[in-house]
């Protein structure tokens, strides 16, 4: 693992790492438990990876924690789900706060349980001076619904003159979005094998990198981590333009 690390460009790091944290129901069938156990046992990978996106210098890191489309999971499931973000939320706090880690939360909010809606503006508020890295669950999130969201919000402003049609652009949409305080998204990883990207941050990911792996969220290890930032580094990101002209700065 120490070699993986030394092939690391700490000045080069992803500032901003989104991933899909995929794999925890088949982790669980395939130890003959039902899927809240795999639920249960992803919370180590939660935990190092983190930890290990802090120590390499990752000042963002968004978890794709429960889609909108999950609430049409058997209520067994949700309510576990839910249960399970209240009781972590609460655990881990202290540790938030001495690792220096600003929580953060986006989604549509209000459709999370009452109790829940109050321990993450908790955890919220009392992190929000942290600046180690900033840690975002995407809860009762869609990204399509973000979108529809903010198209009716600006269209509000511009049938009260508050802003102009010719006005519009990238910027006035990205303030109205859930991520209004998270830059674009730079590394997305996706665990299970699984390669699709399943409505989460559409918009951010314009030109972030792709990387797949087959390893279920529950196995998910510092040294994966490493791996998906290893294969990021040696991409050449373009954003539109040709090879020659990045090698130029032009």
């Amino acid at each position: 693992m120490e070699e993986k690390l030394q092939r690391i460009n700490l000045q080069k790091v992803p500032n901003h790492i989104a991933i899909i944290m995929d794999g925890n129901g088949r982790w669980a069938k395939g130890k003959g438990m039902q899927r809240v156990f795999g639920h249960r046992n992803a919370l180590t990978a939660i935990r190092e990876t983190a930890d290990t996106a802090s120590e390499l210098g990752v000042k963002f890191l968004t978890l794709y924690a429960f889609s909108t489309e999950n609430w049409n999971r058997p209520k067994l499931e949700v309510d576990a789900l839910m249960s399970l973000l209240v009781t972590t939320l609460k655990k881990e706090l202290p540790e938030f706060q001495r690792k220096n880690v600003r929580v953060n939360a986006i989604g549509n909010l209000a459709n999370l349980p009452s109790n829940a809606q109050k321990i993450l503006n908790k955890v919220i508020d009392a992190t929000k001076n942290n600046t180690k890295i900033t840690l975002t669950f995407a809860l009762s999130y869609g990204s399509r619904e973000e979108i529809v969201n903010a198209i009716k919000n600006i269209s509000k402003k511009v049938v009260n003159n508050e802003i102009e049609i010719e006005k519009i652009n990238e910027k006035i949409i990205n303030n109205h979005l859930y991520t209004f305080n998270l830059p674009d998204v730079d590394l997305m990883i996706r665990t299970s094998g699984e390669q699709r990207i399943s409505n989460y941050l559409l918009w951010q990911m314009a030109y972030a990198e792709l990387y797949f792996t087959d390893v279920l969220w529950p196995d998910y290890r510092k040294e994966h981590l490493y791996d998906a930032i290893i294969d990021y580094q040696n991409r050449e990101r373009r954003f539109g333009k040709t090879s020659e002209q990045i090698e130029t700065n032009e």
